[in-house]
């Protein structure tokens, strides 16, 4: 099938985010076609340039934090705390469709680039603030990284077991996720832009982000009025549903229907199992898992993960292995779905990253360009403003790019 142009081909970003949940939701814009233009300090930019394990590359102001969330952009170094700054950034904003920004609730206003301000230069501007907590509330002015939103949404609390509780998700989950409702959420404002030609502000929340993905375990308690149960690796909402141990690892299994126990059973040669009064109801064999987990274990040990993954998926039974993060990233299916892409960075190398992880069959989302060297496309952007060489030169040497 004929591809066309990508879905936001035309689209213009001022991307003046750092660190993840705002590079990521303007990466996700910038995959699909958006021109996503960084603006950056001009000291060191995005502090996420100084983030990663690779000494040699935080000194080059391209660490492997950035490196993760940043191909498809331009970079564009402005002190906007400056009035030749803040003039071109005005500048900016009036041909632009979009602003991002993740600073705490009023400091653009307090830069004199709030968006009161930038609404009269472009009334079609979306401007998205990404924070913490939000711009408005008792909370609004405090700072948040991802692991104080863990702790003050919940996530924390229902993670672990009775040994390990509280327990943070091992990566940032807030950030990435509010950088999600965030392009979600500018998605959104433009299909409203197209219709009624009105732009608009958007305040998204880490804590509020965070919190509906938890929306199961919270409806036991809001509607349920039972408290989240520490249980570790099993599902609340079966039996057998969690982690098993096998003879060479462990795995995955999600029995969550009445056929699916009854095949397990058959699987691990156990008929016994199926009419023993404590297993043979759903939510008998819940209150029993205690009792159930170790007689499973018993024959697992007996034989390979990845055997028992084959014979319990053969039965129509969710089962998987639980793989390292090397052995995940290289599984046949990631490869197959070119869920990583493969981008050469200047000085860097080759590199992989992800890519869009939603597959169009007409607007394909593709890496087109490297993360960018700080300030790359200063002559290019800023030229587009009608700035010559000598004006670039002069702004430079006083710091202004």
């Amino acid at each position: 099938m004929t591809k066309t142009k990508r879905i936001l081909e035309g689209i213009q970003v001022l991307d003046l985010t750092n660190v993840l949940s705002g590079p990521f939701a303007s990466l996700h814009l910038a995959l699909l076609g958006a021109e996503v233009i960084k603006i950056e300090n001009p000291r060191d930019g995005d502090l996420a340039r100084k983030l990663g394990i690779v000494p040699d590359y935080n000194k080059r102001l391209m660490g492997t934090s950035f490196l993760a969330q940043n191909s498809n952009k331009k970079s564009v170094t402005l002190n906007t705390k400056s009035p030749e700054g803040k003039k071109i950034f005005k500048d900016l904003a009036r041909k632009a469709d979009i602003v991002i920004e993740n600073f705490r609730p009023g400091v653009m206003d307090r830069l004199g680039l709030g968006y009161g301000v930038l609404r009269e230069i472009n009334p079609r501007l979306i401007y998205c603030a990404i924070s913490g907590f939000g711009q408005t509330g008792p909370d609004a002015d405090k700072p948040a990284y991802d692991q104080i939103i863990q702790g003050l949404s919940g996530e924390m609390a229902v993670n672990g077991d009775e040994r390990l509780s509280p327990l943070r998700a091992g990566f940032p989950i807030c950030d990435t996720v509010g950088g999600l409702n965030a392009a979600f959420a500018v998605m959104a404002a433009l299909f409203h832009r197209q219709k009624t030609g009105e732009g608009q502000f958007i305040d998204i929340a880490l804590l509020d982000s965070i919190m509906p993905l938890m929306g199961w375990v919270a409806a036991n308690l809001l509607i349920g009025g039972q408290e989240p149960q520490l249980m570790g690796n099993d599902n609340f909402t079966a039996a057998p549903s969690g982690t098993f141990r096998t003879l060479d690892g462990f795995i995955n299994i999600a029995a969550n229907k009445q056929e699916q126990w009854e095949a397990v059973c058959d699987v691990l040669e156990l008929p016994a199992l199926k009419t023993d009064p404590r297993f043979q109801e759903r939510d008998t064999r819940k209150k029993n898992r205690k009792e159930l987990t170790p007689l499973l274990e018993a024959r697992l040990i007996q034989k390979s993960a990845s055997d028992w993954v084959e014979a319990l998926n053969a039965k129509d039974v969710p089962s998987g292995e639980i793989l390292s993060l090397k052995q995940a990233l290289r599984q046949p299916q990631v490869e197959h779905r070119g869920v990583l892409q493969k981008v050469d960075v200047p000085e860097v190398g080759p590199i992989e990253v992800f890519g869009l992880t939603a597959l169009f069959d007409r607007t394909a989302a593709e890496i087109t360009s490297p993360p960018p060297k700080l300030g790359q496309h200063n002559a290019e952007v800023l030229g587009g403003l009608g700035y010559g060489e000598s004006q670039l030169a002069e702004f430079k040497k006083n710091g202004i790019i």
